[in-house]
C-alpha cells in the first residue's frame, strides 16, 4: 500500500490515512456561530476520503478575530452548529479537528474578498492587542495596545474555556495556532515582541506565552487525545525567528504534552521575502521531526499524489495537510487512492460509489 494511506495512531485517536484538510478561514460565520456553508465545506472534505479535517482557525474571544466573520468559540451559541458539523465528519469516517487562535494585532480587519485591511471603528473595527505596540503594516497599519499581564492572563483562560468547548462540541484533535503572525507567533518572533518583561527578550522569555497556554490547555484537554501546535516555523526575514528556534521549542512543547508540531511559515512582518514553490516548507518539518523527535504534520502548496506519498514513505513527515487542493478537489485523496493504485480502495460513501466504479 501507498504510504500515504498507512493509518496514524496518536493516543488514542487512528487517521484512516495521512491526509488531512488544513485549516482554511471561510470567514462566513455569523458572530462566530457556524452556518450551512462550514457544514458543507468541511463535510464534503470528510466525504472525500480526507484522515482528518480541521476546523479553520476559531477565535477564544470576539476581539480574537481576524474579520468579524470569523469562526468563535468563545459562547455556549457556538456549540450545537460545529457538534452537528462533526457528528457528520464522523459519521464519514473522517476525525474532526479544530485551530483554536487570536489574531492579536491582526485582528479587526476585512474580509480578504473587501480589502482586507484594518477597520475602522465606524465600520465595525475594534482595538487590537499584540506584545508590543507595534503595527504590522499596511494594509494593517492600526497600532495595537501592549498587553499587560492581567491581558495575557485573559487571553490564556479564553484559550482554557474555548477548549472545553471545544470537547463538549466533540472534537477529537485540538491545534493551537502559532504561525502566521497571530498573537502566539507574535510573542515568540523578535521582530514583533519589544518587551523587557517576562515576555520578551530572551527565547525563554518570547516562547513564555505559547508554553504557558500550551501548558493550561493540556491540563483540561483530555490526555487520551492529540494536542498540536502549528508553528511559523521560519520568518523568512534576517534577525527573525529561525528553524533551529522553532526545533528547540518543539522540545518543549514536546514536554508540555504536545503530539505533533504543524510546520508552516512566514506571516509576521509584511516585507518576508518567501520562495514559495511545489513542497517550500516540507523541509522545515522535515527538520523539526529529525531533529526534536516528534511528530510533525507538512503543509505548502502540496498538490500531487505522488508528492505528498513520498513525503511520508520519506520520513519527512508524519502527515500532509492540503488547503488549496482541498478547495479545487473536496475528493482529492480518492483520486489520490486512484493514481497511487491503492488496493483495496478507499471506502466510499454509498451515494457516491457508482461514480468511481
Amino acid at each position: 500500500m501507498a504510504s500515504l494511506f498507512e493509518p496514524l495512531t496518536i493516543k488514542s485517536v487512528t487517521l484512516r490515512n495521512r491526509i488531512g484538510v488544513s485549516p482554511m478561514c471561510m470567514y462566513s460565520s455569523e458572530d462566530g456561530v457556524a452556518t450551512d456553508w462550514h457544514h458543507v465545506h468541511l463535510g464534503a472534505r470528510a466525504a472525500g476520503g480526507a484522515g482528518l479535517v480541521i476546523a479553520e482557525a476559531t477565535a477564544v474571544s470576539p476581539d480574537g478575530r481576524i474579520t468579524p466573520g470569523d469562526a468563535g468559540l468563545w459562547a455556549e451559541k457556538h456549540l450545537e452548529p460545529l457538534a452537528r458539523i462533526n457528528r457528520f465528519v464522523k459519521g464519514q469516517g473522517a476525525v474532526p479537528g479544530i485551530q483554536l487562535a487570536h489574531a492579536g494585532r491582526k485582528a479587526s480587519a476585512s474580509r480578504p474578498w473587501e480589502g482586507g485591511a484594518h477597520l475602522s471603528d465606524a465600520a465595525g473595527g475594534w482595538p487590537t492587542v499584540a506584545p508590543s505596540a507595534l503595527p504590522f503594516g499596511e494594509p494593517l497599519g492600526k497600532v495595537p495596545r501592549a498587553m499587560t499581564p492581567a491581558d495575557i492572563a485573559q487571553v490564556q483562560n479564553d484559550f482554557v474555556a474555548a477548549t472545553k468547548r471545544a470537547l463538549a462540541a466533540g472534537y477529537e484533535w485540538l491545534e493551537l495556532h502559532g504561525a502566521h503572525g497571530y498573537l502566539a507567533h507574535q510573542y515568540f518572533s523578535p521582530l514583533s515582541n519589544q518587551r523587557t518583561d517576562n515576555y520578551g527578550g530572551s527565547f525563554e522569555n518570547r516562547i513564555r506565552f505559547l508554553v504557558e497556554t500550551t501548558r493550561a490547555v493540556r491540563a483540561v484537554w483530555p490526555d487520551r487525545l492529540p494536542l498540536t501546535v502549528r508553528l511559523s516555523c521560519t520568518d523568512w526575514v534576517d534577525g527573525g525567528w529561525e528553524i533551529e528556534q522553532s526545533i528547540e521549542l518543539a522540545r518543549l512543547l514536546q514536554r508540555e504534552g504536545v503530539d505533533l508540531i504543524d510546520c508552516s511559515s512566514g506571516g509576521v512582518v509584511p516585507s518576508a521575502k518567501i520562495p514559495s514553490g511545489p513542497g517550500y516548507q516540507v523541509f522545515l518539518a522535515e527538520r523539526v521531526r529529525r531533529e526534536a523527535g516528534i511528530a510533525v504534520a507538512a503543509v505548502g502548496l502540496i498538490t500531487e499524489p505522488a508528492q505528498a506519498d513520498e513525503i511520508i514513505r520519506a520520513g519527512r513527515a508524519d502527515l500532509v495537510l492540503l488547503a488549496r487542493e482541498f478547495l479545487r478537489d473536496p475528493n482529492w485523496p480518492l483520486r489520490a487512492a486512484r493514481a497511487l493504485g491503492v488496493k483495496p480502495a478507499p471506502v466510499l460513501p454509498a451515494q457516491y460509489g457508482r461514480a468511481w466504479a
